[in-house]
């Protein structure tokens, strides 16, 4: 069975993101299993002194991490980029004291804004991010405009993409 880990790049109790990939449950492929990992507002900031061993919630994102087939991060934009949150966290599992678990790794970036422009610079700066890491990223775009109007009743434009993002991870075509 694969297994996709979701990881929200919003810290907030009703974060559209975390709904994002709440319907990416919904609309995974066949033989697909999604788990959440929501421990990112518990990570310290990144100090290469503390890095071996690292904090028990660094350890557990490295192990989820390496559990996974394939990783989707939902990600807002917050002043045109990534949350400080999302970019400290991969700070932390980029580096090879913990064990690179992203190295290799087929990544999706999905997400959103209320917004017109639906959070596409955070998205690339994103994807470049998790390519320095190690990453392999996915060729996939979804940045939803009005995240918070789609969600409330999705659409299947948003359902396709959604299954397309989670198709690319799990090796499989997925008709949007």
């Amino acid at each position: 069975m694969t297994t996709i880990l979701g990881i929200a790049g919003s810290l907030r109790a009703a974060s559209l993101h975390r709904d994002l990939l709440g319907l990416a449950a919904e609309e995974l492929p066949a033989g697909v299993f999604f788990e959440l990992w929501d421990g990112l507002g518990a990570i310290p900031p990144y100090d290469a002194d503390d890095e071996s061993p690292p904090p028990a919630v660094v350890q557990d994102l490295v192990e989820a991490i390496g559990r996974a087939d394939g990783v989707v991060f939902a990600s807002p934009e917050y002043n045109g980029s990534v949350p400080g949150v999302l970019k400290n966290a991969i700070d932390w599992v980029s580096r090879q004291g913990v064990g690179a678990p992203l190295r290799g790794k087929p990544v999706a970036v999905i997400g959103g804004s209320p917004g017109q422009f639906g959070g596409v610079w955070a998205h690339a700066e994103l994807r470049k991010v998790l390519g320095v890491a190690g990453a392999s990223v996915a060729e996939v775009e979804l940045s939803v405009p009005r995240l918070d109007q789609r969600l409330a009743e999705p659409d299947d434009d948003l359902r396709g993409g959604v299954r397309a993002a989670l198709g690319a991870l799990a090796g499989v075509h997925v008709p949007a």
